[in-house]
């Protein structure tokens, strides 16, 4: 099996490829893992819907680079989400930093899942 990871163009299609993998749930675990390694305790539920997972997501990232910022930046840090790609984000307006934020962030843990997945 030769598989290439290919990274989502979008929140939307990365959580639609990882239902079609059946990863959804693993990406839900993983995300919970690491928000709690950064001890910022999200618990989303197994049932949560991808589009509520989105919001939630988004609201989380949102409140934490508004009110938690050292905590914010240790998350990024503890999922190893790329300095270089949080750089090249425009800060101006912090709605749409977060939803880019968040999307970077399921796109690393993704990553993860993914890896996980087909190279165990």
């Amino acid at each position: 099996m030769n598989q290439t990871f290919v990274a989502p163009q979008n929140t939307d299609l990365l959580l639609q490829e990882a239902e079609k993998e059946a990863l959804y749930l693993n990406l839900i675990e993983q995300i919970n893992k690491d928000f709690n390694l950064a001890n910022e305790g999200v618990d989303f539920p197994m049932s949560i819907s991808p589009e509520e997972l989105k919001i939630q997501m988004h609201e989380k990232i949102y409140e934490m680079i508004q009110y938690k910022f050292a905590e914010y930046l240790n998350l990024l840090y503890i999922i190893d989400v790329s300095e270089a790609e949080i750089k090249k984000l425009e800060g101006f307006d912090l709605v749409i930093l977060a939803k880019q934020v968040s999307f970077l962030i399921l796109k690393r843990e993704w990553q993860k899942v993914w890896f996980r997945n087909f190279y165990k």
